[in-house]
């Protein structure tokens, strides 16, 4: 089984300054947060945000390719957590036939907003996510964070410093 997500936000973790996406349950309180590269997070921002790029992004070009061979992607899942790395899959349709391939989670994320897939979280990467296990204790940390950011009201002065950073890195 597996629990419905969507991208609740890209961050920079507040120590190491490495961006974080933030994937929030569509019913429930579960929050995983994922470390991700600079160029991915702006590519994942740059959806979320809405920001239009002059040229086709690399997520972009696989998502034409997609289209332009008569597929579709139906969905993307974070299917493991081993050795503190994500894995995650893509489910793509073509005539009859469904494709499952790997990928990093990431990358998954940013083809599915652009698609419009959804994304899931595989139930077992929650259970892998141990009280003891300092990844959940992070995980508890950043839910913390985003309900005081809820509660305040600053997610959207927060949405849009991400928007304008993406934007910088597109740019450059």
């Amino acid at each position: 089984m597996a629990t419905e997500v969507q991208v609740f936000g890209v961050i920079l973790e507040e120590e190491t300054k490495n961006p974080v996406v933030v994937l929030r349950a569509v019913e429930g309180d579960e929050t995983l947060p994922i470390q991700v590269g600079f160029a991915e997070a702006a590519a994942i921002a740059a959806v979320v945000e809405k920001v239009d790029v002059p040229r086709p992004m690399t997520h972009d070009l696989l998502v034409a390719m997609t289209d332009a061979l008569g597929g579709r992607v139906l969905r993307v899942e974070i299917t493991d957590l081993r050795e503190a790395t994500f894995f995650a899959a893509i489910t793509l349709k073509r005539g009859a036939r469904t494709f499952t391939i790997d990928a990093r989670p990431s990358d998954a994320i940013a083809v599915a907003l652009r698609t419009r897939a959804s994304i899931y979280v595989s139930d077992d990467v929650f259970r892998k996510l141990e009280p003891s296990d300092l990844t959940e204790a992070s995980r508890q940390q950043w839910l913390g964070f985003l309900h005081a950011l809820e509660a305040a009201g600053e997610l959207e002065g927060a949405k849009e410093e991400q928007a304008d950073e993406a934007k910088k890195d597109l740019v450059m």
